[in-house]
């Protein structure tokens, strides 16, 4: 795992920090706990583990539409540690293939041709509505998983799937920065090992075969970016654009909703 920032992480205050800090905001909004998505990826493994940390309810919830059976496996294994740790746990498994393929049935056939992209979000945006009618019955928040690569870098997430969450965790945290939290916490092994997917595709492709770099490349471009690009490799130059294309056309992501402002004198 490439190191990017020269220095020594704080694993302790940095979880610390996290867990205070979602806990006060849980407080302070009068909710009593939180549902998390969980994927058999890192990032929601993390996630549903400073969730536990809390103290407070966690809901963790898997949402499999066609998913591979290994990472639906991890995701179990995943929340078998978690009960098996933390006594504020507890979960559900709601198979969503049925209500996406309801859905595919009823698109026009005109429509049906290179929509891949466009029905893998709403699979993403199906899971968030789930996770949104558990959050409303129990007063609980959604905690979203995205990290800042994916947040902030390169944007990669479902606007209003993915990332229609009420508070965001780790999404300050580096991709590295997520694997050395989850291996200070002891998350299982299979988890830290796999390679990131987001399980939305029935082929199984990683994030690193979607996006045609490694989270390491990323990282190192997302912080390149701010300084001069001077004596990088083919390969930098490569990645470098493939950041940028990405941060360019994801960018309605990552900013607040536009609103038109209506001038005084109009009203």
């Amino acid at each position: 795992m490439y190191k990017f920032v020269n220095y020594k992480m704080k694993e302790k205050e940095v979880i610390q920090h996290i867990t205070n800090w979602i806990s006060n905001y849980s407080e302070k909004s009068n909710t009593n706990g939180f549902v998390v998505g969980i994927s058999g990826g890192i990032d929601s493994a993390l996630t549903s583990t400073i969730s536990a940390l809390s103290g407070k309810p966690t809901l963790c919830i898997e949402m499999p539409i066609y998913q591979n059976k290994q990472q639906v496996e991890r995701g179990k294994n995943h929340i078998r540690w978690l009960q098996e740790n933390f006594k504020n746990i507890n979960s559900m498994e709601i198979d969503l293939s049925n209500v996406f393929q309801s859905f595919t049935s009823k698109i026009p056939s005109s429509y049906k041709e290179k929509n891949d992209l466009s029905l893998v979000n709403v699979r993403a945006r199906l899971r968030m509505t789930t996770l949104y009618y558990f959050a409303q019955i129990n007063n609980y928040l959604v905690l979203g998983t995205g990290n800042k690569v994916e947040d902030f870098g390169v944007g990669f997430f479902t606007k209003f799937g993915d990332g229609g969450v009420d508070i965001s965790p780790i999404a300050d945290l580096l991709k590295s920065e997520v694997f050395e939290l989850a291996r200070y916490h002891k998350i299982i092994d299979e988890i830290i090992s796999a390679k990131p997917t987001d399980g939305l595709w029935n082929d199984n492709r990683t994030d690193e075969e979607q996006i045609g770099a490694t989270y390491d490349e990323l990282e190192k471009a997302m912080l390149q970016e701010l300084k001069s690009e001077v004596n990088l490799s083919q390969r930098e130059i490569e990645v470098m654009s493939i950041y940028k294309s990405f941060n360019s056309s994801n960018r309605h992501k990552m900013v607040p909703i536009p609103v038109c402002a209506i001038p005084k004198d109009y009203i």
